[in-house]
């Protein structure tokens, strides 16, 4: 029986909700698959600043760091805006990021075909949407050296070294050749050295991988296409700053915030969570969609533990059960006495796997 050791951060809001429904799902797997689900909890963010005066405890990060795989329910709690620098809950995220040497930020936005109404897109264009933004995380604009904000100037700098562009292109270029083959670069090459050097550095990796199509195209095209043909992309990789904003395009796309996984890699230790905040209005009231977690949970099945069997599995029950006409409150619209519960919805996904 091999083991499946998880480090679990619940953290403020509905994170320990969906948190819980993830688990629940994960029990439900290792029992399928003959494995031992082993979870250590920590706290983290407001919960844990609360208790301890630090938004992330040294035991919580001593646990973190020994991983192998990190899962993060949400963290923020609106009584956290008088803290400052890191008192801060998120600043506990930023941190974790940095002390697991987390590079490459994966965004999955797939439109699941019994909800492709609900997308801000229209139906016919959203339908068949599948893809996965690799963003690279560490470095550019939001690392550089800035030069402060005087006399009504402002500088920050954009900086990236061809080491940094090969390791996140490796992760986008590995994961496009497990699915449909095809890697899109984003950049700014007509404009940007840096751009430049990224598009050069990708693409003198693609003859080491010859089962992957290699495309680049220009951010402000790409964000253009994302909302007028967004199913033509499989695997999209860019930089840091592109990749916040192209991301949360992408997400618009999918009819809830609720959906939506990730997965920060590429260090010893992996960091998942859904991409939705705390949610403090809807706290403790059973109602939270617990689908970004789960698959958030996926994510980590794939990448921490190399079970991929077991990842598709829970997609597939994710699939089954919305194809049956499950909905938590997000995804059902005004007429609310149509949802099940955030337990709910993980325990018929837990059967499903079963």
């Amino acid at each position: 029986m091999s083991e499946v050791r998880i480090v679990s951060l619940p953290g403020d809001g509905i994170g320990p909700e969906v948190t819980h429904a993830m688990q629940h799902v994960l029990e439900a797997v290792a029992s399928r698959y003959g494995h031992e689900l082993v979870v250590e909890e920590h706290a983290v963010g407001y919960t844990a600043y609360e208790a301890t005066g630090t938004p992330l405890p040294d035991a919580t990060l001593e646990a973190a760091v020994k991983g192998p795989a990190v899962f993060l329910g949400a963290v923020g709690d609106p009584r956290a805006d008088a803290l400052t620098g890191d008192k801060r809950p998120e600043a506990a995220l930023l941190k974790l990021r940095s002390e697991l040497g987390c590079f490459a930020n994966l965004r999955p936005a797939k439109v699941d075909a019994p909800l492709a109404a609900m997308s801000a897109l229209k139906e016919e264009i959203a339908s068949g949407c599948d893809m996965v933004i690799v963003r690279e995380l560490t470095g550019g604009l939001y690392y550089g050296k800035p030069r402060g904000n005087e006399n009504g100037r402002a500088v920050n700098t954009l900086v990236y070294d061809a080491s940094e562009v090969e390791r996140v292109a490796r992760v986008a270029f590995e994961l496009a050749g497990r699915r449909r083959g095809h890697l899109m670069s984003v950049d700014k090459a007509n404009v940007l050295e840096v751009s430049q050097l990224w598009r050069s550095v990708v693409s003198g990796l693609a003859s080491e991988y010859p089962d992957v199509t290699l495309d680049h195209m220009l951010v402000d095209r790409a964000a253009m296409e994302l909302v007028t043909y967004p199913a033509q992309f499989d695997v999209l990789l860019t930089e840091n700053m592109f990749g916040d904003i192209l991301s949360d395009e992408a997400s618009a796309m999918c009819g809830s915030l609720g959906l939506l996984s990730s997965a920060s890699v590429g260090g010893a230790v992996g960091l998942y969570e859904p991409v939705h905040g705390s949610a403090p209005d809807i706290a403790g009231r059973g109602i939270a969609n617990p689908i970004g977690a789960i698959r958030s949970g996926a994510l980590m099945l794939s990448y921490s533990f190399d079970l991929q069997a077991e990842a598709e599995a829970v997609e597939r029950a994710v699939s089954q059960v919305l194809a049956d006409g499950l909905r938590t409150a997000d995804l059902v619209g005004p007429d609310k006495n149509k949802a099940v519960s955030t337990r709910e919805f993980a325990n018929a996904v837990a059967e499903a796997i079963a």
